[in-house]
């Protein structure tokens, strides 16, 4: 490609994304982020409001009026009005930037403490949990939040890019939760949300200041270079520092990720046996539990399971698994923890239906022991009576007209070659009677 290839080919991406064309007036994008930094009299008052719809829709676990509160918070003012600052050198635009974004916060954190400390309903929801541990990704949104929010300011065609902005970097949600935390007194709350709301304030920020250096507005008075250099630096310490926290969580997350796929790979492939179901997985502390119910399996298949484990990357976890009646312990457990079981009722139906399961069990258990006892029995049989061909064992009941109750049996369906007498069909009757451990044996041979 020569030189004027090259020309024309940037002239033609220039032309697509550059946004100097569609500038606004500088000091009207100054004038209108101005107008939105102070909070008194209506502006404040709305923000109070805003923050109340939003510790409801926390409360209630409610998205839409989360969003709701979200589009109609001020927040957003000061926290543009300082990378605007930054950008166009006012020092006197950070003071009071940095002055309403201090009472705001504390206003909106005050506000939200004191619903949640009035507000009968003290459970934690999602909507409320996910403000709590802020990632990566969430530096990434307030980046590109940012960006967004301050090209639509400076440019001409605004659109409806602000309302979307406001509910992508969610400024108010993380300030309610922080409330929540200080009302329940509950430190992880507290920090965990106001660590959200500090990452989205330094990256709308940053991204406010990029913005204003990229459209080349004017700098409020000529300053050295030396005093560029600090203020800069400071910016770059900030940026750092608000992203390490961030970055460590991030990690964590993706590695959980990737442990918890590599687990569903290794359940779906090699904890698959006929009878034999996995109803729950869980990790703890490098141990993997798997609750079976079903066939029972045996050791040298818990052995194999454990030798295939380095296969998916889990060769530093210990393997537990948990089956027969040890398993229904687990599983009643597990429904009484995660079902909203806060009733006696709900609980006392939940063992009830557990007692049941257990009896059925029992039940079944009942019938399969001499289904599978027939085999062994059978050539047992065959020793002492060589003419036997094979043996059928079932549990049976039977119903007299004259009885009010049914009566419990054995049924030995015997093969044989010959017919056999009397004596031998009494000796092999008892023969089974004692065998099966069974009260009453009923002795049927077929040739």
């Amino acid at each position: 490609m020569d030189k004027q290839q090259t020309h024309t080919l940037w002239q033609i991406v220039k032309y697509y994304f550059n946004v100097m064309p569609d500038k606004e007036d500088e000091s009207l994008t100054v004038s209108q982020i101005n107008s939105g930094i102070s909070f008194h009299g209506a502006n404040l008052w709305v923000l109070i409001f805003a923050i109340f719809i939003a510790s409801l829709g926390l409360n209630v676990n409610s998205t839409a009026v989360i969003i709701g509160a979200m589009l109609i918070s001020p927040l957003m003012g000061p926290i543009i009005g300082m990378g605007l600052a930054v950008g166009i050198s006012d020092l006197e635009l950070l003071k009071r930037s940095a002055k309403n974004y201090l009472v705001a916060t504390g206003i909106s954190v005050l506000t939200a403490t004191i619903y949640f400390l009035l507000t009968p309903l003290n459970e934690a929801q999602s909507e409320l949990l996910a403000r709590t541990s802020p990632t990566l990704y969430d530096v990434l949104i307030a980046l590109c939040g940012g960006a967004a929010g301050i090209l639509a300011i400076s440019t001409k065609g605004k659109g409806n890019v602000i309302p979307g902005v406001a509910i992508a970097t969610a400024l108010m949600p993380p300030l309610c939760t922080a409330g929540y935390g200080l009302a329940m007194g509950k430190a992880q709350f507290f920090f965990g949300a106001f660590y959200l709301f500090f990452i989205n304030t330094v990256f709308i920020s940053l991204s406010t200041f990029l913005g204003v250096r990229m459209m080349h507005f004017h700098r409020k008075q000529i300053v050295n270079a030396s005093r560029v250099k600090v203020v800069n630096r400071y910016i770059l310490a900030v940026v750092v520092l608000t992203m390490l926290p961030a970055s460590y969580m991030t990690m964590k997350i993706i590695g959980k990720s990737v442990a918890d796929n590599n687990v569903r790979k290794f359940v779906k492939k090699e904890c698959t046996f006929p009878g034999t179901q996995v109803v729950s997985q869980s990790t703890d502390d490098k141990t993997l539990n798997l609750v079976l119910v079903g066939k029972t399996i045996s050791n040298n298949q818990i052995d194999h399971m454990r030798s295939m484990m380095g296969e998916y990357q889990l060769g530093g976890y210990r393997l537990n698994i948990i089956q027969g009646s040890q398993s229904d312990s687990v599983l009643i457990a597990q429904t009484l923890n995660s079902a909203n079981s806060n009733t006696e009722a709900s609980k006392q139906k939940i063992m009830e239906q557990s007692a049941r399961i257990q009896a059925l069990e029992t039940r079944l258990e009942g019938y399969e022991r001499y289904t599978l006892m027939s085999a062994e029995i059978g050539k047992e049989a065959s020793t002492v009576w060589p003419d036997v061909m094979g043996i059928s064992l079932t549990r049976a009941s039977e119903w007299k007209n004259d009885s009010t109750r049914t009566s419990q049996y054995v049924l030995a369906v015997v093969g044989c070659k010959r017919t056999l007498g009397a004596n031998e069909r009494a000796r092999m009757q008892s023969w089974l009677k004692e065998r099966t451990h069974a009260d009453s044996v009923r002795l049927v041979v077929t040739r």
